[in-house]
């Protein structure tokens, strides 16, 4: 699916050219106006192009100076951005793309499952209410990236083609996608990150030392009546990954 915002179109472009060689590590890149007459879009877009890749650790902005590009970081940067859900099919396997690398994960999925008390808060529902709950194993080029535990109230999803989340015709996509085939249209996500030490099964997983620190990320999708529709619990190796929010900021009218 194309994308629908020109900065991420022109983002796209120039990290492919960037991974591609076209500028080395150190490398000056030339100027915004001269990216924006290129791609045909206005130089803020531009800007927010190079922007986008300076989040994700491609670029680096040195003041008076320009845009280079950057050494490679030991860390890999996760972005967590609203634009994720807007690409069709699984947001993860679009970041990782994004980076050069094969998204793919494993999962199991028990239905009837009743919500514990901190889950039931969480979406808004009694405890024992029936849920779907997922685990997923997320991994990059086979590597583990990030494990997921996503419940999903069966009051929203039981009876339809979506109630198991890996099986039927939207498998594999994410959960915006698929609750949008059955009506429910997804409008807000809230994200809490926490730091937090890897417990002997998240190492296990993860690849990683018992005690090692992670990032625990509890994220709430909402429909558009302010619904909460799904929860996830989301872990990832801080060693390996940092985590980094892309906020839009709203222009004024002209």
């Amino acid at each position: 699916m194309p994308r629908d915002t020109p900065y991420l179109q022109v983002a796209d472009a120039l990290r492919a050219r960037i991974q591609a060689g076209e500028w080395a590590v150190g490398d000056k890149l030339p100027s915004r106006a001269r990216f924006a007459e290129e791609y045909g879009v206005g130089q803020s877009v531009a800007q927010r192009a190079m922007e986008r890749l300076i989040i994700e650790g491609l670029l680096e902005g040195r003041a008076g100076s320009g845009t280079y590009v950057r050494r490679p970081r030991e860390r890999l940067r996760m972005v967590r951005s609203r634009h994720r859900e807007r690409r069709g099919g699984s947001p993860f396997r679009a970041d990782m793309k994004e980076q050069g690398r094969a998204g793919t994960w494993e999962s199991r999925t028990t239905a009837r499952t009743p919500a514990p008390e901190h889950i039931a808060e969480r979406l808004a529902i009694q405890p024992g209410d029936l849920c779907v709950v997922t685990h997923y194993e997320f991994l990059a080029d086979g590597l583990p990236v990030q494990l997921s535990e996503s419940w999903e109230p069966m009051a929203v999803t039981d009876g339809t083609p979506i109630v198991l989340p890996e099986m039927g015709p939207h498998a594999g996509a994410g959960v915006v996608e698929r609750m949008r085939s059955i009506g429910v249209v997804i409008e807000t996500s809230v994200e809490v990150p926490r730091p937090a030490r890897a417990s002997q099964e998240q190492a296990n997983l993860l690849g990683i030392s018992v005690g090692d620190l992670v990032t625990e990320i509890e994220r709430t999708y909402y429909d558009v009546d302010g619904r909460p529709v799904e929860t996830a619990d989301i872990v990832v190796a801080d060693v390996r990954w940092e985590i980094a929010y892309e906020i839009g900021i709203e222009q004024p009218d002209d």
